[in-house]
């Protein structure tokens, strides 16, 4: 599999989402997976191989987003995805999703790495002034990652996602650019 330093960090590096075989393979896995899709709103789903296809390809011809794989940077291992979606222009903000499919990269600390890379670019080459997400109220370790990047809670909406037969709370999170502290991207020249 071919991948792209969009994106470089200490163990990580972002890569514009391809569409190959190895990669379709790997996110049809991982989109079969309640493990990663009972947070990312997927699990109703089944994904099948052409399926997958489908939704990589056309998920590459949207103009407001940028969606990138997480690659380990020393054995160009596919990881996980992340991406930021639904930018607007004039008001200079996005919708930022992310997970990581491979269990052995899960609680190192690979997500919060390619969440402040991905912050990075959003605030100082996409010049975003305003960044938020969702995320179910029982994913606490999600919760704990995004405070440590910097977003405020923002709100909840309640009992909004039926999952496994019971009802959650959505939270909603926020960052500001003013807000976003750091310098993590290692490939850039200015």
């Amino acid at each position: 599999m071919m991948y792209f330093k969009k994106i470089v960090g200490d163990r990580i590096y972002l890569s514009p989402k391809g569409v190959n075989e190895e990669s379709i393979e790997t996110y049809t896995k991982w989109m079969n997976d309640f493990n990663v899709t009972d947070y990312i709103g997927r699990s109703s789903g089944v994904t099948t191989l052409s399926g997958e296809k489908e939704w990589l390809e056309n998920n590459s011809k949207i103009s407001d987003k940028r969606d990138f794989d997480i690659v380990d940077l020393d054995t160009d291992k596919l990881i996980g995805s992340v991406t930021l979606e639904h930018i607007d222009t004039i008001s200079r903000t996005a919708v930022l999703g992310i997970f990581i499919g491979e269990e052995d990269y899960r609680n190192k600390g690979y997500g919060t790495e390619a969440i402040n890379l991905l912050l990075e670019y959003g605030f100082r080459y996409l010049n975003l002034h305003s960044i938020r997400l969702d995320l179910l109220d029982v994913n606490e370790r999600a919760h704990r990652c995004y405070l440590k990047c910097g977003f405020k809670d923002s709100g909840r909406t309640r009992e909004a996602i039926f999952l496994n037969g019971k009802y959650y709370d959505k939270l909603h999170m926020d960052i500001l650019e003013k807000e976003f502290k750091g310098d993590y991207i290692r490939n850039k020249n200015v």
